[in-house]
């Protein structure tokens, strides 16, 4: 299955780029998937407990499923005042 991975803020700078495809075995869940792109993306490591996730529009947890053709964001943490 083939993901679009998006990822913004400080996932952004840690990644080098905006976005890019993910390649996943059938049946992964999206935790599988941070797996895969923390491998890829080492910088993401400090971020990876501290992310929000949202598939395809909608925050996620780690164990649901994917499905080929979908969208994962990495939304790191923002504080504000």
């Amino acid at each position: 299955m083939t993901l679009t991975v998006l990822f913004f803020a400080q996932a952004r700078e840690q990644a080098g780029c905006s976005s890019t495809t993910l390649d996943v075995p059938a049946g992964g869940r999206v935790r599988d998937a941070l797996d895969a792109i923390v491998a890829r993306h080492a910088g993401l490591a400090p971020l990876r407990d501290h992310v929000a996730l949202s598939l395809n529009g909608v925050l996620a947890r780690g164990d649901e499923p994917l499905v080929d053709g979908a969208e994962l964001a990495l939304l790191p943490p923002v504080s504000g005042g």
